[in-house]
């Protein structure tokens, strides 16, 4: 876990560091933010290499059955073309010519993904093999520490961070507007990047047959702001009223901006749906999938928390199939809704339409 957490600190810091499968050696570095692509080649000694999601191929009109596919540079590509590559939006029927060469991944490759993922960049990476005149470099910086060495293994499985591992680190009591008696309870996932929250309302152990549950994925721009793009900030104020209002319960306010892509990827697809892209699209267009969260967290927090059976205060069916395969009992559902405005209209829509989110009602009141 020590070796995973430092490479993606230094993947975020702009670093490369060397993911080993078997015999074989990559060395990998971050597309944003990373040195250039010469500097790779020359610390390597091979031409570099861009890996990209089976989602963004999707978005280009190109179908691989693996989950990525690595893409080998020509000597001319300059950073604009590789931001064509794997950021901006591209009409399909260019993609054949951009995509020329392209190889399916192996598990060095998916790693160097998966490392971005985690890391909250664009699940785009910079590769290159390491060479065997270059070899013997990369090794004495390793031994000295100037790089760091992971696991194809331990990287491919990072995104998922470490399941029954979760810190229960502080907690205090913190009157609310809408449930005066609450208590903020606060967890660390154990590589430090991500804390969560659960807001104990009321008395969750007075309810003998299921604990009222909203799990709540963080939305700077709504929750904070009050954006009109969505409806997240007024579902979780509805959200704290109506636990309030059943006796109290619990609201797990959950690090995954974005669906998970995190908030400087988010802010990117909302400048793909200006330009006409739906939110699915949108992230696909980036390198993601539909949904990038998960929830094993969640059901991490409510074990810690001794609950097992809520009523989940949703309108999305993956979150309660989450929490039952988690082994926690979903006994009821019961809607959220937020307003429906002129600008949320078509994230909404789209959220029913493409995700399958219980929004019928909500979405017919317009």
């Amino acid at each position: 876990m020590y070796h995973i957490e430092r490479a993606i600190f230094d993947i975020r810091r702009g670093l490369p560091v060397v993911v080993k499968a078997g015999e074989q050696q990559l060395l990998v570095q971050a597309l944003e933010g990373g040195e250039s692509v010469n500097e790779l080649t020359r610390l390597s000694g091979s031409r570099p290499s861009l890996v990209l999601t089976r989602h963004r191929l999707d978005a280009m009109g190109v179908s691989i059955t693996a989950d990525a596919a690595y893409l080998p540079l020509a000597a001319q590509m300059d950073e604009r073309a590789l931001h064509t590559l794997a950021v901006a939006q591209v009409v399909p029927g260019q993609a054949p010519a951009l995509l020329s060469g392209l190889q399916p991944a192996g598990r060095a490759e998916r790693g160097a993904v998966a490392l971005m993922r985690r890391a909250l960049l664009i699940p785009a990476a910079l590769i290159a093999e390491v060479s065997e005149n270059a070899a013997d470099g990369i090794a004495q910086q390793l031994a000295k520490g100037e790089l760091l060495a992971v696991d194809a293994s331990d990287a491919e499985t990072c995104v998922a961070g470490a399941p029954g591992m979760l810190k229960r680190v502080s907690e205090a009591r913190i009157p609310l507007e809408d449930a005066a008696e609450s208590r903020f309870v606060l967890f660390r996932e154990p590589d430090g990047l991500r804390e969560h929250v659960a807001v104990v309302i009321g008395r969750p152990e007075a309810h003998t047959e299921a604990v009222p549950l909203r799990m709540h994925s963080a939305c700077l721009t709504g929750d904070l702001f009050g954006s009109l793009r969505c409806d997240c900030g007024e579902q979780l104020r509805n959200a704290v009223a109506d636990i309030e209002a059943m006796g109290g319960g619990v609201l797990l306010y959950l690090a995954q901006e974005g669906r998970g892509i995190g908030l400087a990827n988010k802010l990117r697809a909302y400048t793909l749906q200006d330009d006409g892209l739906d939110t699915v699209d949108a992230d696909q267009m980036l390198g993601f999938g539909d949904d990038e969260r998960d929830y094993a967290v969640a059901v991490d927090m409510l074990r810690a928390l001794d609950i097992s059976r809520v009523q989940l205060l949703t309108n999305n069916p993956l979150k309660m199939q989450a929490l039952s395969e988690g082994g926690i009992e979903v006994v009821a559902r019961q809607a959220l809704y937020g307003r429906l405005t002129d600008q949320n209209h078509r994230y909404l829509n789209a959220k029913a339409t493409r995700a399958g989110h219980f929004l019928e009602d909500v979405l017919s009141s317009k």
